[in-house]
């Protein structure tokens, strides 16, 4: 399997688009540590159905996307796209329509991670067979990564047989006899279930025959039944037959009558035209009557409001009169009270007068006492 070129966008340290073209031969990237060089390689391992965080250095699998710094903010997707060219057509059936085959995987914040082969969903298990089937994978000893070599020597048997198959090619079989182990786990699982619902269906045979016996009995009653409908039907059919031959007589009779009824309707309207010949006079009298009436009832209505008028003004007046009396007695009162006030302050005044006179008097007495006292102290 010839890998031809690595985008990723957004995966860890991987903020802005960025591609690495894979060409024929050796390709090499050298820089320093904390560049991003690992992370090359735990992107391809990623598009090739890596699941395990620890694997990508992370706590979660969202832990790729990359989580922002001081000048960039985070984002919400990461995408890693693997191109592979398949211009000898070596891919399997459902992957093998076109020279170059695009593996897309793209994961975004709280909704997961989605595949993608040339522009079509498709789940990871087949992303997985695919690079299985060419002898290679996430999990694949062709992906060394840091300290892998020194694991490699020390390992176990079982895992450098792991590695030998792989450089082989069979551990795409595995994994397809993995799938197969599984699938046949199912099939025994479902087995087991059939049998078990064959238990519960022979338990169930001895209701279902009951319910059988039931059903037949039902039947047989039903038939019962609708004979005996029937046979109420048409005694009720008949009994109506019957009603309705009385009706029909009864109908008949009523013909009958409403013909003679139709009979009178005519002399009687007869007589009715007869009766309106002599309504118009009749009417005019009425009419004369009522225009009479009309007036003689706006003069009793407009008499009647003279009167009305007139009990009140007459209550009016009456009120006004009772008014007057009650202003004149008040003010009687007035007067005889302001006549005594006039005496008592007569009185008043005369009693101030006298003590005014008084008053200067000893004024008047004390100014000559203070005189005379001023001409004999210079003696003194």
């Amino acid at each position: 399997m010839q890998f031809s070129k690595l985008r990723l966008t957004g995966f860890k340290s991987f903020v802005d688009p960025t591609e690495l073209v894979i060409a024929d031969g050796l390709t090499g990237v050298v820089g320093p540590n904390g560049c991003g060089k690992s992370n090359l390689l735990e992107a391809l391992r990623w598009v090739m159905g890596e699941n395990r965080p620890k694997a990508m250095r992370g706590g979660g699998m969202e832990d790729v996307i990359f989580a922002g710094a001081a000048s960039r903010p985070q984002r919400n997707y990461a995408e890693v796209s693997l191109l592979i060219d398949n211009a000898q057509r070596l891919a399997p059936a459902a992957f093998n329509d076109q020279d170059v085959l695009e593996v897309i995987r793209r994961i975004t914040r709280d909704v997961g991670s989605a595949y993608k082969a040339n522009g079509k969903e498709t789940r990871a298990r087949d992303v997985q067979m695919l690079f299985a089937d060419a002898s290679t994978g996430a999990h694949s000893p062709a992906l060394v990564r840091q300290g892998q070599i020194s694991e490699l020597i020390n390992a176990k048997p079982k895992a450098r047989r792991r590695v030998l198959e792989e450089a082989a090619g069979i551990s795409g079989l595995y994994q397809r006899r993995h799938e197969a182990e599984l699938k046949l786990r199912g099939a025994e699982t479902n087995l087991n279930r059939v049998d078990d619902v064959v238990e519960q269906l022979d338990s169930q045979l001895g209701s279902l025959a009951r319910q059988a016996r039931q059903a037949k009995r039902y039947r047989e009653i039903g038939t019962e039944l609708r004979q005996s409908e029937g046979l109420l039907l048409y005694r009720r059919w008949r009994e109506a037959d019957v009603a309705r031959q009385t009706a029909a007589d009864e109908l008949t009779n009523a013909t009958k009558a409403a013909a003679a009824a139709q009979t009178e309707a005519t002399q009687a309207l007869k007589a009715r035209e007869m009766a309106e010949g002599k309504v118009p006079p009749l009417r005019e009298e009425e009419a004369i009557a009522s225009a009479v009436v009309q007036r003689l009832t706006v003069q009793r209505d407009t008499l009647a409001d003279q009167e009305a008028r007139a009990r009140d003004q007459i209550e009016t007046l009456r009120s006004r009169i009772e008014q007057l009396g009650n202003d004149i007695d008040r003010e009687t009162g007035l007067n005889k009270n302001a006549k005594q006030t006039i005496k008592r302050l007569a009185r008043a005044q005369d009693q101030i007068e006298k003590a005014s006179l008084r008053h200067e008097e000893k004024i008047t007495s004390a100014h000559i006492a203070s005189r005379h006292a001023a001409v004999i102290i210079p003696d003194e």
